[in-house]
C-alpha cells in the first residue's frame, strides 16, 4: 500500500532514516567528539580525520524538529534533538581548519563541496532554530563563508557554486554589513556564466540532470528570497531544458547524464511552480516516485543527508500557490552542446547520450523497457575493461536516424592499496597541505576526466521505425578477439568516480547481456555486431 498523501509519503522516506543519522552521531555530551556525525572516525576509529561533509546532517534533524506537518513525527520540538543539532554545529566549528575550511576524503584536502554543503546546512539550521548570537559558532560561520567566497576550486561544478551562493546569501542575512552580499553577487555572476544557451549548467563539461535539479532548487529558493537578483530568466531556461528529460514514470536522469547520477532534488520545482508553468508540469510528474516509494536507494552515509533535507524542503513548500501546468515537450530534440538526444511520443520515450557512445534509456507505455550503457569487454591478459561510454564520441543526427562512433576507452577501476594510501597521506601532509587544489586536479584527471584509449572501435546506430527504435552495435578490434574473455551490455554500468552515482534502483535488476557466443568463430578482422529492437508496444 502506498501512503495516501504527500506528507505521509515524505514521512515514510525520511523518518526511518533519522535513527540512522542519530546512530552516526556521537551523542555523549562529555566526549571530545560530541556532535560528530562521522561514525567511522569517532566510533570505529578507522580514519585519522573527521569528514566535514558529515556535519550536513544537522539540517535534516533541524527540519524534522521544526515540521509539525510531518505525520507521526516523534522529533517535532524535541529539546534533546535541538541540543544535538547545536552540538553538531559546534563540532563542525571545532574540527575545521583555522581558515574555516574542512576535509572530505583526504586530510588537508580543504574540499569546497564539503564546506559548502555543511555550511548551507548549518546556516539554515541556525535560522530554523532561531539560534541567538553565539561567538564560537558565529565566528566559525563567518570564517567558512569567507573562505568559500574567496576559494576557487578546480573544475566546473555548478551545484557547488550554487551552494556557495546560497551560503553567502544566508551569511549576509545573519551577519549584515560583513561584505557577504558583494561576494554573493560575484559568485552568482560566475555561476550564471557557466549556463549554456541550451539551458543546462556545467558539471565537469556536460549536463547532469540530477545535479542540475539541485542548482535549480538553490536558485529558485534564492529567487524567492531575493527577487532583485532577476533569476527568473536563467531559471526558466534551466527548467525548460530539464523538462525534456522527465521520464514517463516520473524519474529523471541516470547513466546518460554527464556524471551518471540518479539523484534528484524536487524542492526547486515546488518553489518555481508558483510562476513557471513548466516547473508545475515537472513538479506533478517527479512527485510520483516519492509518493509511490520508487526512489533509488540513497542510504549511504555520504549522500543520504542531501536527499533528506531536499525531500523535507519539498514538503515544506508543498503549500505554495501554483500556476497552470504546461505540457511537457514532445517529439525529437537534439542538444548538440551537451550531446543529448531525446524523442518523446506520448508515453514512449527514448533518450541517448551520443557523446557518451549512445548510452540510452527507452520507455514504453510509461515504463522503463530498456536501459543500456553500451558494449563493454574485458581482456584476459590484464583484466582491463574497455567501454564505449566515457565520452568523446562523434555524433551524426538526421531525421529518424542517429549515429555515434569512436574509440573505446578503458574503464576507471583503480583501487586504493595500503602502499597508495601511505603515499597519498605523505603527499597530503606535505605538498597537499599547501597546494590542495593541485592534488585535487590530479585526482580529478585520474578518476573523472582523463581517458586512455583501448584498441577497439565502436559504432552505435539508432534507426526509427513505425513500431519504435532499433539499435545496431558494431565493435571492431585492432588486436583481434583472442584476448577478450567477456563481452556484453550492462543496463547500469558506470566507469567514472561520481559520489552520487551507482546507487541501487529496482529497474537495475536485469541480466547482463552476454555477447560471448557471437565471438565464437569470429575472425580477427571481423567486427562484432548486435541488433536490439525496441517496440513501442
Amino acid at each position: 500500500m502506498h501512503p495516501e498523501g504527500f506528507a505521509e509519503s515524505i514521512g515514510a522516506l525520511v523518518l526511518p532514516e533519522i535513527p540512522k543519522i542519530l546512530t552516526l552521531l556521537d551523542r555523549t555530551a562529555v566526549s571530545p567528539t560530541y556532535g560528530c556525525f562521522d561514525r567511522t572516525y569517532w566510533h570505529y576509529r578507522m580514519i585519522d580525520f573527521p569528514c566535514g561533509m558529515s556535519q550536513e546532517f544537522v539540517l535534516p534533524l533541524a527540519l524534522v524538529w521544526s515540521m509539525q506537518q510531518l505525520p507521526e513525527n516523534p522529533y517535532y520540538a524535541s529539546a534533546e534533538i535541538r541540543e544535538l543539532i547545536v552540538a553538531g554545529m559546534r563540532f563542525a566549528a571545532r574540527s575545521s581548519h583555522p581558515d574555516g575550511s574542512c576535509d572530505d576524503y583526504y586530510p588537508f584536502e580543504r574540499a569546497a563541496g564539503a564546506a559548502a554543503f555543511s555550511l548551507f546546512a548549518i546556516l539554515r539550521s541556525a535560522e530554523i532554530l532561531a539560534l541567538p548570537p553565539e561567538p564560537e559558532l558565529d565566528n566559525f560561520m563567518m570564517r567558512r563563508a569567507r573562505w568559500l567566497a574567496e576559494h576557487v576550486e578546480s573544475g566546473r561544478l555548478s551545484n557547488h557554486e550554487a551552494l556557495i551562493v546560497a551560503c553567502l546569501e544566508s551569511a549576509e542575512r545573519r551577519f549584515p554589513g560583513q561584505g557577504f552580499d558583494a561576494f554573493m553577487h560575484q559568485r552568482l555572476k560566475r555561476l550564471l556564466s557557466w549556463q549554456d544557451t541550451e539551458g543546462w549548467f556545467d558539471e565537469y563539461g556536460g549536463a547532469d540532470l540530477g545535479y542540475l535539479s539541485l542548482t535549480i532548487g538553490l536558485l529558485a529558493d534564492l529567487d524567492r528570497r531575493r527577487p532583485d537578483l532577476a533569476l527568473r530568466q536563467p531559471l526558466a531556461a534551466a527548467i525548460n531544458f530539464l523538462a525534456h528529460f522527465v521520464h514517463p514514470d516520473g524519474t529523471v536522469g541516470g547513466e546518460y547524464s554527464s556524471r551518471s547520477t540518479l539523484n534528484f532534488f524536487p524542492f526547486g520545482f515546488e518553489i518555481a511552480a508558483s510562476w513557471s508553468p513548466m516547473a508545475q508540469a515537472i513538479r506533478q510528474q517527479v512527485k510520483r516516485p516519492l509518493i509511490e516509494q520508487r526512489t533509488p536507494c540513497y542510504s549511504d552515509d555520504r549522500i543520504i543527508g542531501h536527499h533528506l533535507w531536499a525531500w523535507l524542503l519539498t514538503l515544506e513548500n508543498d503549500c505554495l500557490d501554483r500556476c497552470e501546468a504546461a505540457p511537457l515537450p514532445s517529439g525529437e530534440m537534439w542538444f548538440p552542446a551537451c550531446q543529448l538526444f531525446v524523442d518523446r511520443q506520448g508515453e514512449n520515450m527514448m533518450v541517448a547520450a551520443l557523446g557518451r557512445g549512445g548510452v540510452y534509456k527507452y520507455f514504453s507505455g510509461g515504463q522503463l523497457a530498456v536501459s543500456d550503457t553500451g558494449v563493454t569487454l574485458r581482456r584476459k591478459s590484464d583484466g582491463k575493461t574497455a567501454v564505449t561510454h566515457l565520452g568523446g564520441a562523434a555524433a551524426v543526427v538526421a531525421e529518424g536516424s542517429v549515429v555515434t562512433s569512436g574509440p573505446m576507452t578503458f574503464a576507471k577501476s583503480a583501487l586504493l592499496t595500503p602502499f597508495k594510501n601511505v603515499i597519498l597521506r605523505l603527499l597530503m601532509i606535505s605538498l597537499g597541505r599547501f597546494f590542495p587544489d593541485l592534488v585535487r586536479r590530479s585526482l580529478q584527471k585520474l578518476l573523472v576526466t582523463g581517458k586512455n584509449e583501448a584498441p577497439y572501435r565502436f559504432e552505435r546506430r539508432f534507426e526509427r521505425s513505425k513500431s519504435g527504435w532499433t539499435v545496431y552495435d558494431t565493435i571492431a578490434s585492432d588486436a583481434g578477439w583472442s584476448d577478450v574473455d567477456l563481452v556484453g551490455i550492462s543496463g547500469h554500468q558506470t566507469s567514472i568516480t561520481t559520489i552520487m552515482a551507482r546507487v541501487y534502483q529496482k529497474d537495475q535488476l536485469v541480466p547482463f547481456i552476454s555477447l560471448n557466443d557471437a565471438l565464437a568463430g569470429l575472425g580477427p578482422n571481423n567486427p562484432l555486431t548486435f541488433e536490439r529492437r525496441m517496440d513501442a508496444k
